[in-house]
């Protein structure tokens, strides 16, 4: 994905530099369609412009803004054919790009697209050339740029919530592994220990009631004692003294 990014910055860096001379690309169209006699239709698709920089083009000032327009056309349709082998997408994206496509094909008409705001490519040319003449030619590549980042942004979208859905999916049973450990090891525990620890349990039990008892006993016997011993001694009443 990163190459993808690095090579549409670079594509639109070469538009950045195409748009400045937007007025030189229209003054190249006008003097080759003068040349080719061909002033009325409107410049409405790629080939088009190939006809006119190959036949009728005579200085290299037009030569060179026009093939810098279809450079950057053609840098932009083999990205396009690069995203389509590069990830399967969904509806979303593969229609993205499937718009770019037909946007891009040489025989394509573009007299009717406008490219709408940010873009005020439309907005430099008088009415009639943007209406007959030149609006469709120029709103081509902001246009397929826009719908190139587009694509980027849902991809990475999408490969972010796959990334979140495994993620999260291993961490459930690490999370719960540790507080089912104690119930698997109860259920893994033998029944014969069970019964031997529970036995033992119970005997524990009894012998501290039997030495409970025993104590209890003991304390009555002493206390028995204690109170026959004085019986064995009964109060005298001192003697009397004679006077």
């Amino acid at each position: 994905m990163n190459e993808v990014k690095e090579a549409l910055r670079n594509i639109e860096r070469n538009y950045k530099l195409f748009l400045q001379q937007q007025f030189t690309f229209i003054g190249a169209l006008q003097h080759t369609r003068e040349n080719a006699h061909d002033t009325i239709r409107p410049v409405a698709s790629i080939s088009q412009v190939q006809s006119y920089m190959d036949h009728h083009c005579n200085n290299s000032t037009d030569r060179r803004i026009l093939n810098m327009f279809l450079n950057i056309c053609n840098d932009l349709s083999k990205l396009c054919h690069r995203l389509e082998t590069m990830h399967s997408g969904n509806t979303i994206t593969n229609g993205l790009l499937e718009r770019c496509k037909l946007l891009l094909s040489h025989s394509n008409d573009l007299s009717t697209i406008r490219a709408k705001y940010p873009h005020d490519v439309v907005n430099h040319l008088s009415c009639d050339e943007a209406k007959n003449h030149y609006g469709g030619v120029v709103s081509l590549i902001p246009i397929v740029l826009d719908c190139m980042k587009e694509w980027v942004t849902h991809t990475e979208k999408l490969t972010q919530d796959v990334l979140h859905n495994v993620s999260g999916g291993s961490a459930i049973p690490e999370k719960r592994a540790p507080q089912e450990a104690p119930a698997r090891a109860a259920i893994s525990q033998n029944p014969r220990s069970v019964h031997l620890k529970a036995q033992s349990s119970a005997r524990d039990k009894d012998n501290v009631q039997v030495q409970g008892s025993k104590r209890v006993q003991k304390k009555h016997l002493n206390d028995t004692e204690n109170h026959s011993g004085k019986l064995k001694h009964p109060w005298k009443p001192p003697g009397r003294h004679a006077f």
